[in-house]
C-alpha cells in the first residue's frame, strides 16, 4: 500500500496531468469524508471509497445517472431460461489504462480472489448468490475452481448462479464485482495497487496518493468513451472535519460535498439556492449494541434503549435538515418489498408513555436509581454524529443511564466494530443494490457487518429460505417477518433514515439527485 512514482508511466501520468496547468485542467475538488484505506476494490468498505473506486474501475455493469444498473465491461448478456446461468460478451475495446485488454479471464481471477479466504474480503458475500461462492469464502470448499465463474474464451465470461437473482445486474455494479488486472498482478503481487504500478479500466486512473491527504485521479486515455469525459480528474480529499471542509466550499477551493453541517441547512437554504441537494435515499444511520457483553445481551436493556430514543426530534431538531425517523430496518422505497416494511410494535405510542415502559424494562433487568447503568457511546469522529449522540445520552439520562461518550477517527472506529471492541456506537448503511436483502443481512449470523453479533436461528433460516424463493411476492413475505423479528428483539437500534446530502457549486452540471446517491464523474461537467 502507499503511493509510489518509482516507475514512468506513473510519473509521467501526473506530470502530464500537472503540466496541463490549472487553466486548462478541469480538475474537480472533492469533499470526501473518510480517508481510503486502498485502492483494491477488493480491500474497500465505505462509501467514500467507492466514490474513488466507481470512477476508476468499472465491471459488467455499471450505474447510469439515476444509479440504475446499465452494461459496462459486458456489451450483452443472455440469461438461462431457469435464471441459473448469465453469459457476457465483453467489449472488445475494453482495456487497462497500460494498454491491455480486460479479458473474461480477469473476472475469473477477481472472484476467485475475492472468494478466497486468505483474502479476507470484507464484502465478499454480496457475491454469495454465484454457485459455491459461500462455501469457498468459509472454507468448505478448498478448490477455487469450483467457484460458478469461468472464461468461456477471452470475451465471454460465464457464471452460475446458486439460485435466481432477479436484481443480479445490480449486484454486478458493486465493487466486489469489478475485474482485477490479473497480468500485473503476477507480475507484482500485492505491489500492484501502488501509484506507479496500478492499473484500472474505469473512466479515470489514479495519479497521486497521499494517504491522510487526498487521492487524484486523470483521465484513463484507454476507456473505450474517454473523449465523452469533460473533466479531466478529481482530487478526493480526505478530510473528516465536515465544518472546515464548508469553510472551503464557501471559499470556491472545494466544488463538491458530500456531507455538511447540520446547523447550516438554513444558512444553505437561503443563501446558496440551488446548491443544497437533499433527496430520499437507501440509507439507515442506527445504533450498534454489543449482544456478546452484559447487559447488552438482555433484551430488556436493548428494547429499553432503542424505546428512549425520541427519533422525531433527531432530524429536525438535532440535525435541522428533517431526516425522517427510523422505526424499521428496511428502508422505505426498496424494490422487491413493501412499501412500509415491518416497524416495532411501539412505534405509535407517545414518548413519554415509551419512556416509562423503558425504565420498567430496566427495572425488571436490574437496573435503576439505586443501580445506575454506565455504559459506553463510540462515534466516528463527525460534528453530526456527535450532536445525535449527545442528544440521545441525555435521552437516556431519565432512565438512570450514564453515558460516555467516545470519538475516534472512521477508519479506527470501524475496525474497533469489527472486533467486537465497542458497547454501544454508531454506524450508518447506504445500500449498495436495490433490494431490502441488503439491509436485512447486516443482521445475519456470520456477517461482518453484524456488528453486535446479535443471533437468531429462525431469522436466519427466513433469509436462507427467502433467497431460494423466486416468487418475489412469496420471498417479500419472508423477509418482513423476519425484520419484524429483528425489530422485536431489537437486534439494533435504528435512529434514521437517510437523506443525501450534497452541497455542489453552480459549476458542476449534469449532477442528478437519486436513491443510491452515487454520482460517477463520467456523467458531470465544470464550466470556468
Amino acid at each position: 500500500m502507499g503511493f509510489s512514482f518509482k516507475t514512468f508511466t506513473g510519473a509521467l501520468a501526473l506530470t502530464t496531468f500537472i503540466a496541463m496547468g490549472a487553466a486548462e485542467a478541469k480538475e474537480m475538488v472533492m469533499y470526501n469524508g473518510g480517508d481510503v484505506t486502498s485502492l483494491d476494490p477488493q480491500k474497500m468498505s465505505g462509501d467514500w471509497e467507492d466514490r474513488v473506486a466507481g470512477d476508476i474501475y468499472e465491471g459488467l455493469f455499471t450505474e447510469d445517472a439515476d444509479s440504475k444498473p446499465v452494461p459496462g465491461v459486458a456489451e450483452s448478456h443472455t440469461t438461462s431460461e431457469d435464471g441459473l446461468t448469465w453469459t457476457f460478451k465483453l467489449r472488445d475495446d475494453a482495456k487497462w489504462s497500460d494498454g491491455e485488454p480486460v479479458t473474461a479471464e480477469d473476472f475469473v481471477f477477481s472472484f476467485k480472489r475475492l472468494m478466497d479466504p486468505k483474502t479476507a474480503a470484507e464484502y465478499a458475500y454480496l457475491q454469495y448468490p454465484i454457485k459455491n461462492a459461500e462455501k469457498i469464502n468459509k472454507g468448505e470448499i478448498k478448490d477455487l475452481d469450483q467457484l460458478g465463474v469461468k472464461a468461456v474464451d477471452d470475451k465471454t465470461l460465464e457464471i452460475t448462479l446458486e439460485h435466481p437473482v432477479p436484481y443480479y445486474p445490480s449486484l454486478l455494479t458493486h465493487y466486489t464485482a469489478y475485474p482485477l488486472p490479473k497480468h500485473l498482478i503476477d507480475k507484482v503481487g500485492d505491489a500492484w495497487v501502488q501509484i506507479g504500478n496500478i492499473v484500472t479500466d474505469g473512466p479515470y486512473k489514479p495519479v497521486e496518493w497521499v494517504p491522510g491527504s487526498h487521492v487524484l485521479t486523470a483521465k484513463n486515455d484507454q476507456w473505450y468513451d474517454t473523449g465523452s469525459l469533460d473533466i479531466d480528474g478529481v482530487r478526493f480529499l480526505s478530510m473528516e472535519d465536515v465544518s472546515a471542509g464548508f469553510r472551503r466550499y464557501q471559499a470556491g477551493e472545494i466544488d463538491l460535498m458530500t456531507d455538511y453541517p447540520k446547523d447550516q441547512f438554513k444558512f444553505i437554504e437561503e443563501n446558496l439556492k440551488g446548491q443544497g441537494h437533499f433527496a430520499p435515499f437507501a440509507g439507515l444511520y442506527y445504533y450498534v449494541m454489543n449482544s456478546t457483553k452484559p447487559p447488552f445481551d438482555d433484551v430488556k436493556v436493548r428494547q429499553a434503549l432503542s424505546m428512549a430514543v425520541n427519533r422525531e426530534v433527531i432530524g429536525p431538531k438535532v440535525l435541522g435538515s428533517g431526516e425522517p425517523a427510523a422505526y424499521g430496518w428496511v428502508p422505505p422505497g426498496m424494490n422487491n418489498y413493501p412499501e412500509e416494511g415491518a416497524r416495532v410494535a411501539w412505534a405509535s405510542e407517545p414518548y413519554k408513555q415509551r419512556v416509562e415502559e423503558a425504565k420498567k424494562l430496566l427495572e425488571e433487568a436490574g437496573y435503576g436509581p439505586d443501580k445506575p447503568l454506565d455504559i459506553t457511546l463510540s462515534y466516528n469522529t463527525n460534528d453530526n454524529h456527535k450532536r445525535v449522540a449527545v442528544a440521545i445520552a441525555a435521552m437516556w439520562k431519565p432512565l438512570g443511564i450514564n453515558v460516555k461518550l467516545v470519538n475516534a477517527e472512521v477508519k479506527v472506529h470501524y475496525a474497533n466494530l469489527r472486533q467486537g471492541a465497542f458497547e454501544i456506537a454508531r454506524a450508518g448503511w447506504l445500500a449498495d443494490f436495490n433490494d431490502p436483502v441488503n439491509f436485512l443481512d447486516l443482521l445475519k449470523s456470520g456477517i461482518e457487518m453484524n456488528y453486535g453479533q446479535w443471533s437468531n436461528q429462525e431469522y436466519n433460516s427466513l433469509l436462507d429460505q427467502a433467497a431460494k424463493e423466486s416468487d418475489l411476492e412469496k420471498r417479500a413475505e419472508m423477509l418482513e417477518k423476519a425484520e419484524k423479528i429483528a425489530l422485536d428483539d431489537s437486534a439494533a437500534l435504528p435512529i434514521y433514515f437517510y437523506l443525501s446530502e450534497n452541497i455542489v457549486s453552480p459549476k458542476i452540471k449534469g449532477f442528478k439527485d437519486n436513491v443510491f446517491d452515487k454520482h460517477r464523474t463520467r456523467y458531470l461537467s465544470m464550466s470556468e
